[in-house]
């Protein structure tokens, strides 16, 4: 949220004027604060602090101003790029739908996209079907890693990554599945799960 300086200073004075005495300041005791003395003025910021849902102000009251938390960061919207396979590889399906994402969820600075899973290979690490992941873009991974990974070039699934030797192993959290064993060469690594949404 875009603040001026001086409304994050009269946001804070507000907040510490409150914290020491139990009451809001007045419009008077905040414009003296700062050296204004338009009161016209001072109403002007704490106006926009009420817009900006950092005070809360009670109607034709004086000393109603109770500073309210910040808001967290809004949801960040990411493309849904189509369904991933946590059982047998399935076709990646690239579509143009996009959905909201909690920011807490994607790496900051990173290139991320969503996809749905389909199957429940992924079980025992509380992927199930139906949910949505979401995977942070990256060509490389470390072993023990959950990715989407394309294999032979065409079928995307969602495995831990193993590496052994030559040969990558792609390993279900199902005790009912095997694992896959390709040779490295025929898998590309597409990302990197970093959360994990569910709808109910």
């Amino acid at each position: 949220m875009a603040l001026t300086r001086r409304q994050r200073e009269i946001y804070d004075f507000v907040r510490r004027f409150v914290d020491e005495k139990g009451y809001s300041p007045s419009l008077e005791e905040i414009g003296a604060a700062f050296g204004l003395s338009s009161v016209a003025t001072v109403h002007k910021h704490v106006q926009h602090l009420v817009e900006k849902g950092l005070l809360r102000k009670g109607w034709n009251r004086s000393r109603s101003l109770e500073p309210q938390p910040p808001p967290g960061p809004g949801p960040v919207v990411l493309p849904l790029a189509g369904v991933v396979a946590a059982g047998a590889p399935i076709e990646a399906i690239e579509d143009v739908e996009t959905i909201a994402v909690p920011a807490e969820l994607v790496p900051p600075r990173a290139d991320s996209f969503v996809l749905r899973v389909r199957g429940d290979s992924m079980i025992d690490e509380q992927i199930r079907d139906g949910d949505y992941v979401v995977v942070e873009r990256r060509v490389e991974a470390r072993d023990g890693e959950t990715v989407v990974a394309l294999v032979r070039g065409h079928e995307a699934t969602l495995k831990k990554l193993q590496r052994r030797g030559s040969k990558v192993r792609l390993l279900p959290a199902n005790a009912a599945l095997a694992p896959i064993e390709v040779p490295a060469r025929e898998v590309r690594i597409q990302g990197v799960v970093r959360g994990l949404l569910r709808r109910y």
